[in-house]
């Protein structure tokens, strides 16, 4: 029997063992390297190329803007993302961007050995919750105010503020944050508005107002 060899890449050090021992139990699986960053992912893929390599969306260098160089390294290699967010914006940019599958940690054993071997034969699996939010999503897009509606009130008055032209550094004095967190906000609205820049994120918000 051929195993489907897989590679795991999360920062959370117990649920990484525990994603491993799980695949380790199951006969067609092969689990042949784990690490907790991009960096890391990276040295699988040009070192192992694994069949399915699981990618977690936050992790030390941002498991989205890793996807491309990961494909880059081993091209065959099928990503799978696994991961707390249910940010639909998440989900489309993994897809956009060249995963195979999304996946939320919620999924039991059986759930994620489905989505490995799907994906390992070149299918498409998304975890159904996110499938459905992605039905939404779609329908609300045909609105395009829709997507400025998607911003929290908190992504909204981050946005009000970088359309003035402010700093992130001048943006978390005003509201009280700390500048890392605003840049997190900032990462959010950039997916969930469909922007690559804070120039693009202002013009596409001054649209929307």
């Amino acid at each position: 029997m051929t195993q489907i060899t897989v590679g795991i890449v999360d920062d959370h050090p117990l649920f990484r063992e525990g994603v491993s021992r799980s695949l380790s139990e199951i006969s067609d699986f092969l689990v042949v390297g784990e690490g907790e960053s991009c960096a890391d992912a990276f040295h699988i893929a040009s070192f192992e190329h694994p069949n399915v390599l699981l990618l977690d969306v936050s992790m030390p260098g941002d498991g989205l803007t890793a996807i491309g160089e990961v494909l880059s390294r081993s091209p065959n290699t099928k990503i799978l993302m696994l991961t707390a967010s249910d940010e639909v914006g998440a989900l489309t940019a993994a897809i956009k961007r060249g995963a195979m599958g999304y996946v939320l940690k919620g999924v039991g054993a059986k759930g994620l050995a489905d989505a490995i071997r799907a994906v390992a034969k070149g299918s498409r699996w998304i975890s159904p919750a996110m499938s459905a939010k992605l039905v939404d999503h779609s329908m609300a897009d045909q609105d395009p105010a829709a997507k400025g509606r998607l911003l929290s009130p908190r992504e909204r008055q981050v946005m009000d503020l970088v359309a003035e032209g402010q700093s992130n550094k001048l943006i978390a004095r005003q509201l009280d944050l700390q500048e890392k967190t605003v840049k997190h906000h900032m990462t959010q609205i950039m997916i969930k508005l469909g922007v690559t820049n804070r120039t693009e994120a202002a013009l596409r918000w001054k649209e929307l107002l």
